[in-house]
């Protein structure tokens, strides 16, 4: 059996909870697994997009559509057209159960494509392992999130992989010692925090430590008292696990008490919104990234110049991984012939993808493994760091 089902406790009551309460839903609608009798192939798109971390979810819909419009200029898939459908879960667990339900209750949507973070990944991905519709997440590095069931996929790294090339920037990049973390209060920030913990010991390397850690309620307007105890304990450089909206503050109020600290993110922080909310006080923050849209790559400057033409603004690396997510899965759908569930999840574990974020194969969990583009911010833009 290639995955192992986990419990998750109140996560997956959630699931089974609406499952049951909405499953009445279902009557009438198609349960064979095959859509592709429908005049066009449907793909959920799943985010948030209202709210404050709306642009993940909006940016995800512009790739997904982007993607789709590119088939659809070569005659779709399958001899239809393609439709991206697109579903508000505001970042919110609750929301995402309630949004998954009528997904797998429409029964003509041929994959997902989402959720944003792992908390809202995990309790949305049961039901669509229960309903065995394939999803790929273009954002979840939660590493429990693919061991969910066979149908659960990802396009982007485990956390794991991430956090040591963000403790790496810290160490030899920026040749600091004492690290300083500051992580949201939700079980991704909880269980980043932990993992730096882990891969900082495992490191070893003398006099490299981390000095103090904090946790913050996402959203806050004030980590004052957060960051006086990090600068009580020496640090020199801090990690934040958490999105862009996180490290724009922190950078900020940080800066106004010690002008000398050093603030490394995750890719997550790739987005314009952070230099918009950041001004100068973001200047030097480094995080590691899957995409650059700044690379001299054919290839991907075409993407990117179509992308910027089309929405105004340039793809991120979590919007790139979307726009491939959507690419993997039109790939599998055309290669398994139909929208059989079970022939396009089959089609989807063997694909093997050249996109603008590399090459793609999921291992035996759903996984996939990339290299990182380390990244930081000088005069007001994104730059590769040296």
């Amino acid at each position: 059996m290639r995955k192992l089902k986990r419990v998750f406790g109140l996560i997956s009551l959630v699931a089974i909870v609406v499952s049951s309460m909405t499953g009445c839903g279902n009557k009438g609608k198609t349960t064979s697994g095959d859509s592709s009798s429908a005049e066009t192939i449907k793909i959920a798109v799943a985010g948030p997009m209202t709210g404050d971390n709306a642009e993940y979810g909006i940016g995800f819909t512009n790739a997904a559509k982007m993607m789709a419009d590119e088939w659809n200029k070569k005659g779709g898939v399958l001899g239809k057209q393609i439709k991206i459908v697109q579903y508000d879960d505001k970042n919110s667990s609750e929301e995402a159960a309630t949004i998954a339900q009528k997904i797998v209750s429409e029964g003509d949507i041929a994959g997902v494509i989402g959720h944003f973070s792992s908390g809202v990944c995990l309790t949305a991905a049961p039901i669509y392992q229960e309903n065995k519709l394939v999803e790929i997440s273009p954002s979840a590095s939660h590493p429990d999130y693919s061991l969910v069931g066979d149908y659960i996929f990802r396009n982007n790294t485990v956390i794991s992989a991430e956090a040591a090339a963000s403790i790496d920037i810290a160490v030899n990049d920026l040749g600091k010692k004492k690290i300083g973390i500051i992580s949201i209060k939700t079980d991704w920030g909880t269980n980043t925090s932990k993992i730096i913990k882990e891969l900082v010991e495992k490191l070893g390397i003398d006099g490299v430590s981390i000095v103090a850690h904090e946790e913050v309620v996402e959203g806050s307007d004030d980590y004052s008292p957060a960051i006086t105890k990090l600068n009580q304990a020496g640090a020199d450089v801090v990690i934040c696990a958490g999105m862009y909206n996180l490290v724009a503050p922190v950078a900020k109020q940080y800066k106004q008490i010690n002008p000398d600290i050093k603030v490394v993110g995750f890719s997550n922080s790739y987005s314009q919104q952070l230099i918009e909310l950041g001004g100068l006080a973001i200047e030097g923050v480094c995080f590691p990234v899957i995409f650059f849209s700044e690379s001299k790559d054919e290839k991907i400057k075409n993407y990117v110049s179509a992308f910027e033409k089309e929405f105004g603004n340039k793809p991120s690396a979590l919007t790139s991984q979307a726009y491939d997510s959507v690419g993997m899965l039109l790939s599998a759908i055309e290669k398994a012939g139909s929208t059989d569930k079970e022939a396009v999840r089959n089609a989807l574990a063997e694909v093997d993808y050249e996109g603008v974020t590399g090459q793609t194969k999921f291992d035996e969990n759903g996984n996939v493994n990339k290299q990182f583009v380390k990244v930081t911010i000088q005069g007001g833009k994104f730059v590769k760091m040296n």
